[in-house]
Protein backbone atom coordinates (compact mmCIF):
# COMPACT_ATOMS: atom_id res chain seq x y z
CA UNK A 1 0.00 0.00 0.00
CA UNK A 2 0.84 3.72 -0.86
CA UNK A 3 1.09 5.68 1.96
CA UNK A 4 1.80 9.76 1.35
CA UNK A 5 2.00 12.59 4.15
CA UNK A 6 1.05 15.62 3.00
CA UNK A 7 3.09 18.50 3.59
CA UNK A 8 2.41 20.36 7.28
CA UNK A 9 4.56 22.84 9.35
CA UNK A 10 3.05 20.79 12.35
CA UNK A 11 4.94 17.36 11.21
CA UNK A 12 7.98 15.72 10.40
CA UNK A 13 6.16 12.66 8.30
CA UNK A 14 8.76 10.43 8.66
CA UNK A 15 8.20 10.64 12.76
CA UNK A 16 4.77 8.93 11.60
CA UNK A 17 5.76 6.21 9.25
CA UNK A 18 5.97 3.26 11.99
CA UNK A 19 2.60 4.57 13.52
CA UNK A 20 0.85 4.08 9.69
CA UNK A 21 2.29 0.55 8.84
CA UNK A 22 1.28 -0.80 12.06
CA UNK A 23 -2.20 0.70 10.89
CA UNK A 24 -1.41 -0.87 7.93
CA UNK A 25 -0.85 -4.39 9.09
CA UNK A 26 -3.70 -4.81 11.13
CA UNK A 27 -6.67 -3.39 8.61
CA UNK A 28 -4.71 -5.25 5.74
CA UNK A 29 -2.22 -7.54 6.63
CA UNK A 30 -1.40 -9.36 3.28
CA UNK A 31 -0.39 -5.06 2.33
CA UNK A 32 3.49 -3.60 2.52
CA UNK A 33 4.47 0.12 2.69
CA UNK A 34 5.66 1.99 0.12
CA UNK A 35 6.50 6.02 0.31
CA UNK A 36 6.44 7.52 -3.27
CA UNK A 37 7.93 10.77 -4.05
CA UNK A 38 5.10 12.10 -5.40
CA UNK A 39 1.87 12.63 -3.74
CA UNK A 40 -1.62 12.34 -6.00
CA UNK A 41 -3.59 15.17 -5.78
CA UNK A 42 -7.07 13.44 -5.18
CA UNK A 43 -7.76 10.08 -3.92
CA UNK A 44 -8.09 8.20 -7.31
CA UNK A 45 -4.98 5.84 -6.68
CA UNK A 46 -6.08 2.34 -5.90
CA UNK A 47 -4.22 0.87 -2.91
CA UNK A 48 -3.09 4.25 -1.00
CA UNK A 49 -3.25 5.92 2.05
CA UNK A 50 -2.83 9.59 2.65
CA UNK A 51 -2.65 11.57 6.06
CA UNK A 52 -2.98 15.47 6.46
CA UNK A 53 -2.44 17.40 9.44
CA UNK A 54 -3.97 20.89 9.61
CA UNK A 55 -5.30 23.16 11.92
CA UNK A 56 -8.86 24.60 12.20
CA UNK A 57 -9.50 27.16 15.20
CA UNK A 58 -7.91 25.66 18.69
CA UNK A 59 -8.55 21.85 16.89
CA UNK A 60 -5.47 19.93 15.10
CA UNK A 61 -7.29 18.00 12.78
CA UNK A 62 -5.21 14.32 11.61
CA UNK A 63 -7.51 13.27 8.59
CA UNK A 64 -6.90 9.73 6.82
CA UNK A 65 -8.23 8.63 3.22
CA UNK A 66 -7.96 5.36 1.99
CA UNK A 67 -8.42 3.99 -1.34
CA UNK A 68 -9.01 0.48 -1.72
CA UNK A 69 -9.82 -2.08 -4.11
CA UNK A 70 -11.05 1.58 -5.83
CA UNK A 71 -13.60 2.41 -3.06
CA UNK A 72 -12.50 4.71 -0.95
CA UNK A 73 -13.68 6.39 2.72
CA UNK A 74 -11.98 8.86 5.12
CA UNK A 75 -11.63 9.30 8.97
CA UNK A 76 -10.07 12.64 11.14
CA UNK A 77 -9.47 12.75 14.56
CA UNK A 78 -8.97 16.35 16.27
CA UNK A 79 -6.22 17.11 18.88
CA UNK A 80 -6.69 20.69 21.09
CA UNK A 81 -3.70 22.77 19.48
CA UNK A 82 -2.24 23.19 22.29
CA UNK A 83 -1.89 19.17 23.43
CA UNK A 84 1.15 19.84 20.65
CA UNK A 85 2.89 22.78 22.31
CA UNK A 86 3.73 20.69 25.27
CA UNK A 87 6.22 17.80 25.44
CA UNK A 88 8.11 17.05 21.96
CA UNK A 89 7.75 12.88 22.83
CA UNK A 90 4.15 13.75 24.48
CA UNK A 91 3.29 15.55 21.27
CA UNK A 92 4.67 13.13 18.84
CA UNK A 93 2.53 10.22 20.73
CA UNK A 94 -0.76 12.13 20.72
CA UNK A 95 -0.31 12.44 16.94
CA UNK A 96 0.28 8.93 16.49
CA UNK A 97 -2.31 7.95 18.09
CA UNK A 98 -4.47 10.29 16.05
CA UNK A 99 -3.50 9.25 13.04
CA UNK A 100 -4.37 5.34 14.02
CA UNK A 101 -7.77 6.40 14.68
CA UNK A 102 -8.23 7.81 11.60
CA UNK A 103 -6.54 5.41 9.83
CA UNK A 104 -8.81 3.09 11.54
CA UNK A 105 -12.00 4.68 10.76
CA UNK A 106 -11.59 5.08 7.13
CA UNK A 107 -10.02 1.37 6.51
CA UNK A 108 -13.36 -0.63 9.12
CA UNK A 109 -15.65 1.38 6.72
CA UNK A 110 -13.84 0.18 3.38
CA UNK A 111 -13.68 -3.43 4.85
CA UNK A 112 -17.44 -3.45 6.53
CA UNK A 113 -15.66 -5.19 10.06
CA UNK A 114 -13.95 -4.70 12.88
CA UNK A 115 -10.40 -6.84 14.09
CA UNK A 116 -10.95 -8.32 17.08
CA UNK A 117 -8.34 -5.87 18.38
CA UNK A 118 -9.72 -2.84 17.16
CA UNK A 119 -7.29 0.10 16.94
CA UNK A 120 -4.67 -1.23 19.10
CA UNK A 121 -1.44 -2.26 17.57
CA UNK A 122 1.85 -3.29 18.99
CA UNK A 123 3.09 -6.87 20.46
CA UNK A 124 2.25 -5.57 24.29
CA UNK A 125 -1.46 -4.95 24.58
CA UNK A 126 -1.88 -5.69 28.24
CA UNK A 127 1.04 -2.73 29.16
CA UNK A 128 -2.47 -0.21 28.24
CA UNK A 129 -4.60 -2.02 30.79
CA UNK A 130 -1.69 -2.31 33.35
CA UNK A 131 -0.88 1.49 33.33
CA UNK A 132 -5.00 1.60 33.96
CA UNK A 133 -5.09 -0.52 36.53
CA UNK A 134 -2.09 1.35 38.20
CA UNK A 135 -3.76 4.68 37.70
CA UNK A 136 -6.66 3.36 40.05
CA UNK A 137 -9.06 2.39 37.18
CA UNK A 138 -9.97 -0.64 38.06
CA UNK A 139 -10.44 -3.77 36.29
CA UNK A 140 -13.58 -2.85 34.55
CA UNK A 141 -12.54 0.79 33.95
CA UNK A 142 -9.27 -0.72 32.09
CA UNK A 143 -11.75 -2.54 29.93
CA UNK A 144 -13.94 -0.14 29.38
CA UNK A 145 -10.95 2.41 27.49
CA UNK A 146 -9.85 -0.85 26.12
CA UNK A 147 -13.50 -1.22 24.25
CA UNK A 148 -14.43 2.35 24.07
CA UNK A 149 -11.45 4.08 22.79
CA UNK A 150 -9.63 1.31 21.18
CA UNK A 151 -12.45 -0.12 19.59
CA UNK A 152 -11.55 -3.53 21.35
CA UNK A 153 -13.87 -6.36 21.48
CA UNK A 154 -14.78 -7.54 24.59
CA UNK A 155 -13.88 -10.80 24.91
CA UNK A 156 -10.17 -9.55 23.95
CA UNK A 157 -10.31 -6.58 26.46
CA UNK A 158 -11.12 -9.17 29.14
CA UNK A 159 -8.71 -10.91 27.91
CA UNK A 160 -5.68 -8.27 28.31
CA UNK A 161 -7.03 -7.12 31.64
CA UNK A 162 -6.92 -10.68 33.17
CA UNK A 163 -3.33 -10.88 31.96
CA UNK A 164 -2.20 -7.25 33.53
CA UNK A 165 -3.53 -8.38 37.08
CA UNK A 166 -1.57 -11.61 36.70
CA UNK A 167 1.68 -8.79 35.65
CA UNK A 168 0.69 -7.06 38.08
CA UNK A 169 0.94 -10.12 40.67
CA UNK A 170 4.55 -10.59 39.52
CA UNK A 171 5.65 -7.13 39.58
CA UNK A 172 4.73 -6.92 43.60
CA UNK A 173 6.76 -10.19 44.45
CA UNK A 174 9.93 -9.16 42.48
CA UNK A 175 13.35 -7.69 44.43
CA UNK A 176 15.57 -4.49 42.85
CA UNK A 177 18.32 -6.61 42.55
CA UNK A 178 16.48 -9.33 40.66
CA UNK A 179 17.40 -10.27 37.04
CA UNK A 180 15.83 -13.39 34.92
CA UNK A 181 17.97 -15.42 32.84
CA UNK A 182 18.03 -17.01 29.33
CA UNK A 183 20.52 -19.32 27.30
CA UNK A 184 19.10 -20.42 23.91
CA UNK A 185 20.30 -23.65 22.66
CA UNK A 186 19.95 -22.21 18.05
CA UNK A 187 19.74 -26.25 17.42
CA UNK A 188 16.32 -28.54 16.45
CA UNK A 189 15.70 -32.25 14.90
CA UNK A 190 14.75 -30.21 11.69
CA UNK A 191 12.81 -27.15 10.82
CA UNK A 192 9.21 -26.86 11.15
CA UNK A 193 7.79 -25.14 7.94
CA UNK A 194 6.77 -22.21 9.80
CA UNK A 195 9.29 -21.25 11.60
CA UNK A 196 11.33 -17.94 11.16
CA UNK A 197 13.45 -18.37 14.14
CA UNK A 198 17.41 -18.82 13.71
CA UNK A 199 17.75 -22.18 14.42
CA UNK A 200 20.37 -24.93 12.76
CA UNK A 201 19.19 -28.16 11.46
CA UNK A 202 21.38 -30.40 14.19
CA UNK A 203 21.68 -33.27 11.28
CA UNK A 204 23.48 -30.29 8.80
CA UNK A 205 25.77 -28.65 11.71
CA UNK A 206 26.71 -31.23 14.16
CA UNK A 207 30.19 -30.29 14.43
CA UNK A 208 29.09 -26.84 15.41
CA UNK A 209 26.90 -28.24 18.89
CA UNK A 210 30.36 -29.13 20.35
CA UNK A 211 32.17 -26.04 20.05
CA UNK A 212 29.13 -23.77 20.38
CA UNK A 213 28.61 -26.21 24.52
CA UNK A 214 32.10 -25.04 25.54
CA UNK A 215 31.45 -21.08 24.06
CA UNK A 216 28.49 -20.96 25.85
CA UNK A 217 29.99 -22.95 29.05
CA UNK A 218 32.78 -19.59 28.52
CA UNK A 219 29.90 -17.46 28.32
CA UNK A 220 27.74 -18.78 31.66
CA UNK A 221 31.32 -18.55 33.80
CA UNK A 222 31.90 -14.69 32.48
CA UNK A 223 28.13 -13.93 33.21
CA UNK A 224 28.55 -15.29 36.52
CA UNK A 225 31.27 -12.93 37.57
CA UNK A 226 29.24 -10.11 36.12
CA UNK A 227 25.99 -10.75 37.88
CA UNK A 228 28.04 -11.15 41.36
CA UNK A 229 29.78 -8.10 40.62
CA UNK A 230 26.94 -6.21 39.80
CA UNK A 231 25.59 -7.81 43.28
CA UNK A 232 22.31 -9.37 41.08
CA UNK A 233 21.07 -12.35 41.81
CA UNK A 234 18.63 -14.47 39.46
CA UNK A 235 14.68 -14.95 40.04
CA UNK A 236 13.88 -16.65 36.87
CA UNK A 237 15.91 -19.09 34.46
CA UNK A 238 14.75 -20.46 30.98
CA UNK A 239 16.00 -22.26 28.36
CA UNK A 240 14.75 -22.61 25.37
CA UNK A 241 16.01 -22.49 21.19
CA UNK A 242 15.70 -24.31 18.84
CA UNK A 243 15.12 -27.24 20.94
CA UNK A 244 17.51 -27.49 24.21
CA UNK A 245 16.84 -31.11 24.05
CA UNK A 246 18.21 -31.53 20.60
CA UNK A 247 21.86 -31.69 23.01
CA UNK A 248 22.43 -34.95 24.59
CA UNK A 249 22.26 -35.52 28.17
CA UNK A 250 25.88 -35.29 28.98
CA UNK A 251 25.99 -32.02 27.22
CA UNK A 252 22.53 -30.73 29.07
CA UNK A 253 24.17 -31.92 32.48
CA UNK A 254 27.75 -29.91 31.62
CA UNK A 255 25.30 -26.85 30.95
CA UNK A 256 23.33 -26.86 34.02
CA UNK A 257 26.24 -27.78 36.34
CA UNK A 258 27.98 -25.26 35.04
CA UNK A 259 24.90 -22.61 35.71
CA UNK A 260 24.52 -23.92 39.50
CA UNK A 261 28.22 -23.27 39.55
CA UNK A 262 28.81 -20.28 38.01
CA UNK A 263 25.49 -17.62 38.66
CA UNK A 264 23.30 -16.86 41.68
CA UNK A 265 20.89 -18.92 41.45
CA UNK A 266 20.35 -19.68 45.28
CA UNK A 267 17.03 -18.07 45.18
CA UNK A 268 15.65 -18.66 41.88
CA UNK A 269 12.35 -19.96 42.02
CA UNK A 270 11.52 -20.85 38.53
CA UNK A 271 13.90 -23.26 36.54
CA UNK A 272 12.14 -24.19 32.79
CA UNK A 273 13.75 -25.80 29.98
CA UNK A 274 12.11 -26.18 26.67
CA UNK A 275 11.83 -30.14 26.11
CA UNK A 276 9.79 -28.73 22.90
CA UNK A 277 9.71 -31.82 20.44
CA UNK A 278 8.89 -35.35 21.54
CA UNK A 279 11.49 -36.64 19.10
CA UNK A 280 14.47 -35.09 21.26
CA UNK A 281 13.11 -36.38 24.40
CA UNK A 282 14.36 -39.51 26.48
CA UNK A 283 14.19 -40.17 30.10
CA UNK A 284 18.01 -39.70 30.54
CA UNK A 285 17.46 -36.36 29.58
CA UNK A 286 14.54 -35.98 31.73
CA UNK A 287 16.73 -37.44 34.42
CA UNK A 288 19.49 -34.68 34.13
CA UNK A 289 16.83 -31.75 34.33
CA UNK A 290 15.29 -33.54 37.70
CA UNK A 291 18.65 -33.49 38.90
CA UNK A 292 19.62 -29.59 38.42
CA UNK A 293 16.30 -28.46 39.78
CA UNK A 294 14.96 -27.92 36.64
CA UNK A 295 10.99 -27.74 37.58
CA UNK A 296 8.94 -26.39 34.79
CA UNK A 297 9.37 -28.18 31.07
CA UNK A 298 7.39 -27.32 27.39
CA UNK A 299 6.17 -30.20 25.26
CA UNK A 300 5.32 -28.66 22.34
CA UNK A 301 2.75 -31.26 20.17
CA UNK A 302 1.40 -27.72 17.71
CA UNK A 303 -1.33 -30.55 16.71
CA UNK A 304 -2.32 -33.80 17.80
CA UNK A 305 -3.43 -33.99 13.48
CA UNK A 306 -1.17 -36.66 11.89
CA UNK A 307 -1.59 -34.73 8.41
CA UNK A 308 -0.59 -31.59 10.26
CA UNK A 309 2.29 -32.69 11.49
CA UNK A 310 3.16 -34.00 7.82
CA UNK A 311 2.60 -30.73 6.43
CA UNK A 312 4.85 -28.54 8.85
CA UNK A 313 7.74 -30.84 8.51
CA UNK A 314 7.74 -32.76 12.05
CA UNK A 315 8.99 -36.19 12.58
CA UNK A 316 6.82 -37.51 15.31
CA UNK A 317 3.32 -38.79 15.63
CA UNK A 318 0.34 -38.02 18.02
CA UNK A 319 1.38 -40.68 19.80
CA UNK A 320 5.05 -39.78 20.28
CA UNK A 321 3.71 -37.00 22.42
CA UNK A 322 1.53 -38.79 24.32
CA UNK A 323 4.23 -41.04 25.35
CA UNK A 324 6.96 -37.98 26.13
CA UNK A 325 4.37 -36.80 28.42
CA UNK A 326 3.91 -39.67 30.16
CA UNK A 327 7.41 -39.97 30.78
CA UNK A 328 7.84 -36.66 32.16
CA UNK A 329 5.12 -37.44 34.44
CA UNK A 330 6.64 -40.53 35.48
CA UNK A 331 10.24 -38.89 36.10
CA UNK A 332 8.83 -36.46 37.83
CA UNK A 333 7.87 -33.30 36.24
CA UNK A 334 4.40 -31.29 37.90
CA UNK A 335 4.89 -28.70 35.73
CA UNK A 336 4.30 -28.97 31.90
CA UNK A 337 3.53 -26.74 29.04
CA UNK A 338 2.14 -27.78 25.61
CA UNK A 339 1.89 -25.19 22.78
CA UNK A 340 -1.12 -25.75 20.08
CA UNK A 341 -0.98 -22.96 16.90
CA UNK A 342 -4.17 -22.38 14.99
CA UNK A 343 -4.00 -21.48 11.82
CA UNK A 344 -1.71 -24.48 10.46
CA UNK A 345 -1.49 -25.40 6.77
CA UNK A 346 -4.12 -28.22 6.03
CA UNK A 347 -5.78 -27.84 9.62
CA UNK A 348 -9.45 -27.29 10.18
CA UNK A 349 -11.64 -26.18 12.67
CA UNK A 350 -12.22 -29.21 13.70
CA UNK A 351 -8.85 -30.46 13.54
CA UNK A 352 -7.72 -27.99 16.37
CA UNK A 353 -10.64 -28.67 18.54
CA UNK A 354 -9.58 -32.24 18.40
CA UNK A 355 -5.73 -31.21 19.13
CA UNK A 356 -7.22 -28.77 21.77
CA UNK A 357 -9.07 -31.29 23.31
CA UNK A 358 -6.33 -34.15 23.51
CA UNK A 359 -3.69 -32.01 25.06
CA UNK A 360 -6.33 -31.01 27.79
CA UNK A 361 -6.84 -34.99 28.14
CA UNK A 362 -3.55 -35.30 29.18
CA UNK A 363 -4.00 -32.18 32.02
CA UNK A 364 -0.57 -29.94 31.20
CA UNK A 365 -0.53 -26.97 33.65
CA UNK A 366 0.20 -24.53 31.35
CA UNK A 367 -1.40 -24.27 28.05
CA UNK A 368 0.15 -22.08 24.99
CA UNK A 369 -2.06 -21.27 22.15
CA UNK A 370 -0.60 -19.64 19.21
CA UNK A 371 -1.57 -18.25 16.11
CA UNK A 372 0.22 -18.91 12.91
CA UNK A 373 2.34 -15.98 12.11
CA UNK A 374 3.40 -15.71 8.54
CA UNK A 375 6.47 -14.70 8.30
CA UNK A 376 8.32 -14.27 5.98
CA UNK A 377 11.52 -15.92 6.61
CA UNK A 378 9.77 -19.84 7.11
CA UNK A 379 9.95 -22.06 4.74
CA UNK A 380 5.93 -22.15 4.55
CA UNK A 381 5.59 -18.58 3.13
CA UNK A 382 8.98 -19.07 0.76
CA UNK A 383 7.37 -22.08 -0.61
CA UNK A 384 3.98 -19.95 -1.47
CA UNK A 385 2.19 -22.51 1.17
CA UNK A 386 -0.40 -19.71 1.94
CA UNK A 387 -2.84 -21.79 -0.31
CA UNK A 388 -3.02 -24.33 2.24
CA UNK A 389 -3.75 -22.22 5.04
CA UNK A 390 -7.31 -21.97 6.87
CA UNK A 391 -8.58 -18.36 6.55
CA UNK A 392 -8.68 -16.15 9.02
CA UNK A 393 -12.02 -16.29 10.07
CA UNK A 394 -11.55 -19.96 10.84
CA UNK A 395 -8.44 -18.96 12.85
CA UNK A 396 -10.33 -17.09 15.19
CA UNK A 397 -13.04 -19.82 15.73
CA UNK A 398 -10.22 -21.70 16.73
CA UNK A 399 -9.30 -19.53 19.16
CA UNK A 400 -12.42 -18.49 20.22
CA UNK A 401 -13.13 -22.36 20.81
CA UNK A 402 -9.87 -22.74 22.56
CA UNK A 403 -10.61 -19.66 24.91
CA UNK A 404 -13.88 -21.02 26.08
CA UNK A 405 -12.71 -24.73 26.55
CA UNK A 406 -9.97 -23.40 28.31
CA UNK A 407 -11.69 -21.23 30.66
CA UNK A 408 -14.27 -23.88 31.72
CA UNK A 409 -11.56 -26.71 32.14
CA UNK A 410 -10.32 -23.98 35.01
CA UNK A 411 -7.46 -22.51 33.48
CA UNK A 412 -6.38 -18.93 33.60
CA UNK A 413 -4.78 -16.36 30.92
CA UNK A 414 -1.73 -15.31 32.10
CA UNK A 415 0.38 -13.54 29.62
CA UNK A 416 -0.61 -12.48 25.80
CA UNK A 417 1.30 -10.99 23.08
CA UNK A 418 0.98 -10.57 19.35
CA UNK A 419 3.13 -10.60 16.43
CA UNK A 420 3.06 -8.84 13.02
CA UNK A 421 1.51 -11.34 9.99
CA UNK A 422 -0.34 -13.39 12.54
CA UNK A 423 -3.37 -14.88 10.85
CA UNK A 424 -6.48 -13.45 11.08
CA UNK A 425 -4.65 -10.18 13.44
CA UNK A 426 -5.02 -12.07 16.34
CA UNK A 427 -2.83 -13.09 19.38
CA UNK A 428 -1.13 -15.54 21.59
CA UNK A 429 -2.61 -16.67 25.06
CA UNK A 430 -0.61 -18.61 28.22
CA UNK A 431 -2.78 -19.88 29.92
CA UNK A 432 -2.36 -21.42 33.33
CA UNK A 433 -4.19 -23.88 36.09
CA UNK A 434 -4.07 -21.55 39.13
CA UNK A 435 -0.68 -21.01 41.13
CA UNK A 436 1.38 -22.69 37.75
CA UNK A 437 2.14 -19.76 35.98
CA UNK A 438 5.57 -18.64 34.55
CA UNK A 439 6.88 -15.87 36.23
CA UNK A 440 9.85 -15.70 32.96
CA UNK A 441 7.15 -15.17 30.64
CA UNK A 442 5.34 -12.43 32.49
CA UNK A 443 8.46 -10.98 32.98
CA UNK A 444 10.23 -10.87 29.40
CA UNK A 445 6.53 -10.28 27.38
CA UNK A 446 5.80 -7.27 29.78
CA UNK A 447 9.46 -5.88 30.57
CA UNK A 448 9.16 -6.15 34.35
CA UNK A 449 12.68 -6.44 34.90
CA UNK A 450 16.32 -7.20 33.47
CA UNK A 451 16.34 -10.52 31.10
CA UNK A 452 20.40 -10.99 30.78
CA UNK A 453 20.47 -13.66 27.45
CA UNK A 454 23.05 -16.14 27.05
CA UNK A 455 23.90 -17.81 23.83
CA UNK A 456 23.36 -17.73 19.90
CA UNK A 457 20.25 -15.42 19.08
CA UNK A 458 20.05 -13.85 22.66
CA UNK A 459 18.54 -10.18 23.16
CA UNK A 460 19.98 -9.14 26.75
CA UNK A 461 16.84 -6.75 28.03
CA UNK A 462 18.50 -4.59 31.03
CA UNK A 463 15.61 -2.43 32.34
CA UNK A 464 14.83 0.37 35.12
CA UNK A 465 11.68 0.06 36.29
CA UNK A 466 11.46 3.42 38.16
CA UNK A 467 12.87 5.59 34.82
CA UNK A 468 11.17 3.25 32.12
CA UNK A 469 14.75 3.39 30.52
CA UNK A 470 15.64 -0.31 28.29
CA UNK A 471 18.82 -0.97 26.71
CA UNK A 472 19.15 -3.86 24.43
CA UNK A 473 22.22 -5.97 23.93
CA UNK A 474 22.04 -8.46 20.97
CA UNK A 475 24.33 -11.76 20.89
CA UNK A 476 25.20 -12.89 17.34
CA UNK A 477 22.38 -14.62 15.68
CA UNK A 478 24.11 -17.58 14.07
CA UNK A 479 26.32 -20.42 15.71
CA UNK A 480 29.12 -19.68 13.42
CA UNK A 481 29.06 -15.59 14.29
CA UNK A 482 28.04 -16.34 18.08
CA UNK A 483 31.82 -18.37 18.20
CA UNK A 484 33.86 -15.99 16.68
CA UNK A 485 32.08 -12.79 18.86
CA UNK A 486 34.65 -13.37 22.11
CA UNK A 487 35.01 -9.64 21.86
CA UNK A 488 31.49 -8.08 21.33
CA UNK A 489 30.49 -10.64 24.66
CA UNK A 490 33.05 -8.96 26.36
CA UNK A 491 31.93 -5.63 25.84
CA UNK A 492 28.05 -6.36 26.27
CA UNK A 493 28.79 -7.49 29.62
CA UNK A 494 30.92 -4.50 30.08
CA UNK A 495 27.46 -2.21 29.39
CA UNK A 496 25.47 -4.88 31.90
CA UNK A 497 28.01 -3.07 34.75
CA UNK A 498 27.91 0.29 33.51
CA UNK A 499 23.70 0.05 33.38
CA UNK A 500 24.05 -1.31 37.08
CA UNK A 501 26.53 0.89 38.59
Amino acid sequence: MKLYFRPSPLWEPERFHYAAEQMMLTLFPGERPEYPAQEPHILTEAGCAVFSLRPEGGTVWLGAGVNWQGRTASGRRGLPADSLGGAPEQAIRSVQHALKLAFYEAGTALLGRQPPWGALTGVRPVKLPTRSLLAGAGPEGAQRELEEVYQVSPERAKLAVECAQASLDVRRSLAPREVSLYIGIPFCPSRCAYCSFVSADVGRTLNLVEPYVQALLAEIDAAGRVLEQAGLSVRSFYMGGGTPTTLSAGQLDLILRRCRRALPLEGCGELTVEAGRPDTITREKLEVLRAHGVGRISINPQTLEGHVLEAIGRDHTPGDIQAAFALAREVGFACINMDLIAGLPRDSFQGFRRSLEGVLALGPENVTVHTLARKKGSSLMAGGGEGGLPSGEETARMLDFSREALIQRGYQPYYLYRQKYMSGALENVGWTLPGAQSVYNIVMMEELQTVVSLGAGGVTKLIDPPSGKILRLSNPKYPQEYLAAGEKLARQRQEILEFYH
